[in-house]
């Protein structure tokens, strides 16, 4: 990861702090930011919790430039900047593992936690996104879930729990993320579609009946299959 990524990554979450400041109601929201949480598999680095009593809303920051293609379903998004491609992986996914980490670490349902990914900088999309991904109105994304989910006391409960577990801010937090990172990319055993791992399962039906082959452990959610040789 250079120094010009992290600049970038830092000024998008910078701007995002200041969005929430504006926008959003501190006793309504509360947000926490650059939370790095332990996992099975690793660490996961979340840039914005939002939590509130219509749901914990998770934000991932992206600062970039030139044209951005993508849909929900694909593992890789293309951006175009003065007229060379580069591929990154699917913010929608990235975000997935984000939820479902922080999901798993308070012990709630994960339809309470709502994904956000907001583009910072100079960027057009020129494919059609979801309502969740945006360039400008993510406060008001938020805003517009209006159903309670939460008591004011599970709120701060939740709160309190993300503050005493998250990793400290620190640079030594920084290199333990990138080391994880590195580990988990390296290793062909992780699904390419949402980053969860890959296990070895037997075909229980069908006409490959008593075959193995790898599967996603977030399955039914992610139904990413491969042939056991490929790994």
């Amino acid at each position: 990861m250079s120094l010009k990524s992290l600049a970038k990554g830092w000024f998008g979450e910078v701007q995002g702090t200041l969005a929430k400041k504006i926008f959003l109601n501190s006793r309504i929201y509360i947000d926490i930011n650059n939370v790095t949480l332990l996992t099975a598999n690793g660490t996961t680095q979340i840039d914005h919790v939002i939590v509130s009593r219509y749901g914990v809303f998770v934000v991932e920051t992206k600062n970039m430039g030139g044209w951005i293609f993508g849909d929900e379903k694909s593992p890789q998004w293309t951006q175009v900047l003065f007229d060379k491609k580069f591929t990154f992986q699917n913010p929608l996914h990235q975000n997935y593992r984000h939820t479902k980490a922080l999901s798993d670490f308070l012990g709630v349902d994960h339809k309470k936690f709502f994904s956000v990914v907001k583009f910072w900088g100079e960027c057009q999309f020129k494919t059609a996104m979801p309502s969740n991904v945006m360039k400008s109105g993510y406060t008001t994304y938020i805003k517009s879930k209006t159903v309670v989910l939460f008591s004011e006391q599970q709120v701060q409960e939740m709160v309190s729990a993300i503050k005493q577990g998250m990793l400290p801010k620190s640079r030594a937090t920084r290199r333990q993320h990138i080391a994880s990172l590195k580990d988990r990319f390296e290793n062909p055993r992780i699904c390419p579609k949402c980053s969860s791992l890959l296990v070895i399962r037997t075909a229980k039906s069908g006409n490959s009946v008593g075959s193995q082959f790898y599967g996603c452990t977030k399955y039914p959610t992610c139904r990413h299959v491969e042939k056991l040789e490929k790994i």
